[in-house]
């Protein structure tokens, strides 16, 4: 990693260094300048930060010589001081390091610093311009001192709170908030808990409060309901004294004051905005920045914002005017004067409304006014005539609505409808033939004006196009958008571009995420690869294996492959290990810088290189890879900079076993010795914070640093059961029962409210029901405990203003039953709907709402029944089914029988790769898709290209062994890798290695590359193939390919092949798996999930000496500090816990 930054006292230790030549100098007390005596007193006392800040001062006004050395060298001596170098540079040192690792000591030195030091402290924070300090032939570089400062976990927190103590008490007030500024947004807003607002002054300049006001409106959404309104409550009391209006009938609310409210212009009460006066909200409204103001008001509620609506009304601008609505922002999204509206006052409406998108809630309230205003815009004119006016409110048409529409239409609105964002798929493919069909001959030009409809042209379309018109299509803007495409469709692409045995062409001209769908045969043919082309190309792992080999071989200089985008990935052990010491500690960075790219087989062997070769200044975090017990090589002195390291970094991504894992935390917890005494121990930790033990989060964490862990804790993922229990019991104690929170409290508590019980959260869905379902709407992508769902979903109901469904179906009368409203508001939570209720679902709604309800993760059987059902009444059976009906229908495909899926029309391979999508088809409903497709196509096993068997997906592993062994070797070549991440039975997994043997030769011949193309496919190795792999190929096997394979096959494995699993692949085994191993695997397979060393070497202790020895004076084989960039350890010198 990066050295740590330096501290100021660095620079005294330097100056010092200069000038000890001198040192027998008579006494020089008499002709020593006043402030550099101050400054040899402080030495003495041991003062460092405040002597380093005199000779600052006495630097910014004097020209530094070097008899001032000698002088200042002199004094010191005849104080009777004795120092030798090697002491004052411990001291030095350890004062450092208390800087760095103890910010707490930082912010004792600058309360005891006087007002000329502190001044000086503070203007070094300002002043970007004198970057250098020059002392005599010393150049330090304060600039980069004052970023690294500034980016360090707990220094930034003590310049926050020293400035808030003693800045506006000594410097310009102007200045102490541009410094507050700095460091605020340096901590992204968390510094500003809701006490810390009482420290802030209240006297402030007008030009300095509004500043401040600006550097808290910047950070508004990083900061928490309750620091919000208490930042709300300090701007709003500053106004109301400044308001110099003596009538109290006059509202304080000015249009200036509003202004500088900006975004906390929705804390304001109802009350308060009906009694801003016309005059002044008038005013406000014609600024030229009012829209972008009221554009930013993402959580302003429908009350308020209709109250600045009848506000604004009142005013002398009228609502209706298109002026007005420009100005408007948020605002419009509450619009609510529909009355009498024309129609091209409903369009700019509409076109207004397409930040809407922005607001923190209220979406169906919003769905519902757009669908209000469509209907008025196209009230006297055809959906046709008004489609390139209707903004992206054409995203509420029904599909029989976008049917309706002539291609004529679509063409010509083609430049509005390509941008629209918000398009489901099923719509995209209607307007994108719509589109086509007006156009007749797909060529670049007409694809060029697709925009984000281009993935709705077809597979085989795209496979049809001119291939010159398919490279330019690469080549040009439209390229963004191949990414939106299926992976069936980017192979339609894909097989057209590298026809002709052009490869080279295709290659290069294949950009970004796409590149990864290219194979590793293709690559074969292409032997002109240049590290250059692949910088802004995204690689499979794979690729990148084959590609470093390749290119290693001609490249001399490290840092071409290392910097040349995702080439890193394909960086193997035997590459790492050959880097000489001094290429391996230069070329670390570029490592350092991918981390995220590198997998742990390639993080292990990168901590065993620093092991070996320079341990002195291994970055601690990489120790968490080796052996558990080279943990007990961080010696306590070193514990902070352990912390600091490791909380950088995924722990769950670095250690995969849990067993080592608890190791790394037993001594995370030594460290902290079980407790988290404050917010600075929280800076410290980052993200090990997650991995806490429940106990330590119940008890072991202070009060005083609860409420900075809390916020810390919001962005934790996966915390386990305990965890949870632990959280919620610490905020039970600190805030009560739910049914007492405030709605701030409800808001800053939004991630924990699933912790809570179902009668827990029944008075939130009461209280704040706006509150819990925008918590909810923010956990898209996850599945919420089915107790939160429920709270939402009664909140849901019990505000719903929808009558008993019309629906007059058998069983049907009173039945509730949801409406596209409630859909809308619900998402995950309409699980909760009893299948009858879903059943009784009115045909509009289920047209408006069926790609929300076919995208709830959590509906059971019976309800996706149910739905299949309704979609049968509405569109009737299966066999009319057509390809955006399937699209849009989701998860509720996975109901359909085997013989209604023998009743849809699959000839399309696109229609096949939607169904292909779902991953919970039975055996038997994918032999159905397969046979459908072969029947319907025409195609027959031997036709089938590329792009056909990607979009066949998982139901490829319907195929019989006959059937597989027909598919052609020139297009299962180039799809190897899309197969390989198919989890197929063993005999077809077994049929699909036969095949790659064609390919690729057998096993004994295959490379890293080549195994990690595999994938799942290799799980098809026999036993005496699996044997017969050379130990280092093991490391590259996909994890899911080791859980692949049988447990009679795995256990065939010899001790060493286990032992170099690496241990990624070793995490992955299978607990039955593991069953099957004698006592020597299973130790293997410990020493492959410990990081154990392979290869040539033993498994060295933490005593071995290394490899390259720095210059310590620490007994050899110690894990030293990495050092602060003097290069000499310190650890002989430095006493105790630095803690």
């Amino acid at each position: 990693m990066s050295q740590e930054p330096r501290t100021y006292s660095l620079l005294l230790f330097l100056f010092l260094i200069h000038g000890v030549a001198s040192h027998g100098v008579p006494d020089s007390r008499q002709d020593l300048p006043p402030l550099l005596q101050k400054m040899a007193e402080e030495i003495i006392d041991g003062s460092y930060l405040n002597a380093l800040l005199d000779l600052i001062q006495f630097q910014s006004s004097h020209v530094w010589t070097a008899d001032l050395s000698h002088r200042v060298v002199a004094y010191l001596n005849s104080r009777n001081v004795a120092f030798t170098i090697p002491s004052l540079q411990a001291v030095m040192e350890n004062h450092l390091e208390q800087c760095l690792y103890q910010p707490w000591k930082l912010l004792e030195d600058l309360r005891g610093t006087d007002a000329q030091q502190f001044r000086t402290a503070m203007k070094c924070l300002l002043e970007d311009k004198k970057d250098r300090l020059e002392l005599d032939d010393i150049t330090v570089d304060l600039g980069e001192i004052r970023k690294q400062a500034l980016q360090s976990p707990g220094v930034n927190r003590s310049l926050f709170l020293i400035t808030l103590e003693r800045c506006f008490q000594v410097l310009n007030p102007l200045e102490c908030v541009e410094i507050l500024g700095r460091v605020l947004r340096g901590s992204s807003g968390h510094f500003l808990q809701p006490d810390i607002t009482e420290r802030l002054p209240r006297d402030l300049r007008e030009d300095a409060f509004k500043n401040l006001s600006v550097v808290f409106k910047d950070l508004y959404d990083q900061t928490s309901a309750h620091s919000q309104r208490a930042v709300y409550s300090w701007m709003t009391g500053i106004l109301q004294t400044s308001s110099n209006g003596t009538d109290d009938s006059v509202s304080w609310v000015s249009a200036e004051n509003l202004w500088i409210l900006g975004r906390y212009m929705v804390h304001l009460s109802f009350e308060e905005i009906m009694n801003i006066s016309p005059i002044e909200i008038g005013l406000f409204i014609s600024y030229d920045n009012a829209t972008k103001q009221l554009d930013t008001v993402y959580d302003i509620t429908p009350e308020l914002a209709q109250a600045f609506l009848e506000r604004i009304s009142s005013s002398n601008f009228d609502v209706r005017n298109t002026s007005t609505i420009h100005r408007l922002g948020l605002l419009v999204c509450f619009y609510d004067d529909l009355e009498l509206l024309d129609a091209a006052v409903a369009q700019v409406l509409l076109h207004q409304m397409i930040k809407c998108s922005h607001l923190r809630g209220f979406q169906a309230g919003v769905q519902k006014l757009k669908a209000d205003l469509l209907e008025i815009a196209t009230e006297n004119q055809t959906l046709n005539e008004t489609l390139g006016s209707l903004s992206d409110a054409v995203v509420g048409l029904t599909h029989s609505q976008l049917e309706s529409l002539c291609p004529e239409a679509v063409h010509g609105a083609i430049s509005t409808l390509n941008q629209v964002s918000g398009w489901a798929k099923s719509q995209v493919i209607i307007l994108s033939a719509k589109y086509l069909a007006h156009e007749k001959v797909l060529s670049f030009y007409n694809v060029s004006q697709m925009g984000v409809l281009l993935a709705g042209v077809g597979t085989q379309a795209f496979h049809a196009m001119d291939r010159r018109d398919l490279v330019q299509l690469l080549r040009s803007a439209i390229s963004l958008h191949v990414s939106d495409l299926s992976p069936a469709q980017q192979h339609g692409v894909l097989s057209k571009v590298m026809e002709a045995g052009d490869t080279a062409s295709g290659i290069v001209e294949i950009q970004g995420a796409f590149f990864k769908e290219v194979s590793l045969f293709d690559l074969w043919r292409e032997p002109g690869f240049n590290s250059t082309v692949l910088k802004e190309k995204e690689l499979r792992r794979s690729q990148a294996l084959f590609l470093f080999e390749l290119l290693s071989k001609t490249t001399r200089r490290p840092e071409e492959l290392l910097s040349a985008g995702q080439l890193v990935k394909g960086v193997m052990c035997s590459h790492i290990e050959a880097m000489s010491v001094d290429s391996f500690l230069a070329h670390f960075q570029y490592f350092e810088n991918n981390f995220s790219l590198l997998s742990p087989y390639q993080i292990n062997c990168l901590a065993w290189k620093y092991w070996e070769v320079s341990r002195s200044s291994m970055p601690p975090f990489l120790l968490a890879t080796l052996p558990a017990r080279y943990l007990a090589s961080v010696p306590a002195s070193q514990c902070v900079p352990f912390l600091i390291s490791l909380g950088k970094s995924q722990l769950d991504s670095l250690v995969l076993d849990s067993h080592k894992k608890n190791s790394v935390l037993k001594k995370v917890q030594q460290c902290l010795n079980d407790s988290v005494a404050d917010e600075y121990t929280v800076d410290i930790l980052g993200n090990l914070l997650c991995h806490l033990p429940a106990a330590v989060i119940h008890r072991g964490v202070s009060p005083r640093a609860w409420a900075t862990a809390l916020h810390s804790l919001r962005d934790c993922l996966d915390l386990s059961p305990q965890q949870k229990v632990a959280v919620r019991l610490r905020l039970l104690e600190q805030h009560g029962l739910p049914q007492n929170w405030t709605a701030e409290t409800t808001k800053d508590l939004g991630p924990f409210l699933v912790l809570f019980s179902g009668d827990e959260l029944s008075s939130v869905a009461t209280k704040f029901p706006d509150i819990l379902q925008q918590t909810a709407s923010k956990m898209a992508g996850t599945l919420p405990p089915k107790e939160f769902l429920q709270a939402v979903f009664e909140s849901v109901r019990n505000s719903s203003e929808e009558s008993p469904t019309s629906d007059r179906s058998p069983g049907c009368h009173g039945v509730s039953a949801p409406s596209s409203n409630d859909i809308i508001k619900l998402a995950e939570a309409n699980a909760c709907w009893a299948p009858e209720g879903l059943l009784c679902l009115g045909e509009d709604a289920f047209l408006r709402s069926v790609e929300l309800l076919g995208a709830v993760r959590s509906f059971s059987p019976a309800q996706l029944r149910t739905l299949k059902e309704k979609a049968v009444q509405v569109w009737d059976t299966p066999s009319y089914w057509r390809e955006y009906h399937l699209v849009s229908l989701g998860r509720i495909v996975l109901a359909l029988t085997e013989s209604e899926l023998e009743q849809l029309d699959l000839s399309s391979i696109d229609t096949v790769a939607s169904l292909s999508q779902q991953t919970e088809w039975t055996p038997g409903q994918a032999k159905s898709i397969l046979q459908g497709f072969l029947e319907d196509s025409g195609y027959s096993v031997q036709d089938l290209k590329s792009f056909h068997l990607v979009g066949l997906g998982a139901t490829l592993c319907a195929m019989n062994i006959t059937e597989i062994s027909l598919i052609k070797i020139s297009e299962f070549r180039v799809v190897v890798a899309r197969i390989g991440t198919l989890l197929c039975s063993t005999h077809v997994l077994a049929e699909f290695k036969r095949k790659a043997e064609v390919v690729f030769g057998g096993p004994t011949e295959w490379s890293s590359s080549v195994l990690q193309e595999l994938g799942t496919i290799a799980a098809g190795l026999s036993k005496e193939e699996l044997r017969m792999l050379d130990k280092d190929l093991m490391p590259y096997f996909q994890p899911s390919a080791i859980k692949c394979l049988p447990d009679e096959i795995f256990k065939e494995l010899s001790a060493e092949q286990i032992a170099f699993l690496g241990p990624e692949n070793a995490a992955a085994v299978t607990p039955a798996q593991r069953r099957q191993l004698s006592m020597l695997q299973l130790q293997s397979l410990q020493q492959a999930l410990d990081g154990a060393k392979t290869r040539s070497w033993l498994d060295a202790p933490p005593s071995a000496s290394p490899t390259r020895t720095p210059a310590s004076l620490s007994p050899p084989g110690a894990w030293v500090s990495q050092g602060l960039g003097l290069g000499c350890p310190l650890l002989v010198l430095m006493p105790g816990l630095v803690w």
